[in-house]
């Protein structure tokens, strides 16, 4: 397995972006419309592949107020689920931002995700939220 950069605008975004959506947005009815994609054209996307089958996850990690930066989108294919590539996503979402200079990472994550991110030391912050339809809580963690 290995974690990549993607550049915004190639193929492989393309890509990350179909996963993206069978995975988060289809289960509620929702697409992405052209202005959401465009304003992606500034965060970093990551996405983990491996020569045998391919893509397996992704996430985009958006730079917020100094120090502080935003993942989004974390995305892992039906089948490759629960065998770790979420958290080597994170872990390297991380290690990219310490490199940069972030101090913080932030997120907003679903409900049934709080754990797996308790797990990799983020705290939840504040009363849970709707977003997309559905419950989430913002989490963070000192990098």
């Amino acid at each position: 397995m290995v974690v990549i950069p993607v550049p915004f605008g190639t193929p492989e975004f393309d890509e990350l972006l179909a996963l993206r959506y069978k995975v988060l947005r289809e289960p509620l009815g929702l697409d992405y419309t052209a202005e959401q994609i465009a304003e992606e054209h500034d965060s970093l996307h990551l996405a983990c592949y491996d020569s045998e089958w391919g893509l397996h996850g992704c996430l985009t990690l958006l730079p917020q107020e100094a120090g502080e930066i935003k993942m989004r989108q974390v995305v892992v294919a039906e089948l490759s689920q629960r065998k770790g590539i979420g958290q080597l996503l994170v872990k390297e979402a991380e290690e990219l931002a310490r490199r940069k200079g972030y101090a913080k990472m932030v997120l907003h994550a679903r409900d049934t995700a709080v754990p797996f991110y308790k797990k990799l030391n983020y705290k939840t912050v504040g009363k849970p939220f709707t977003e997309v339809g559905i419950s989430h809580f913002k989490m963070e963690k000192g990098l």
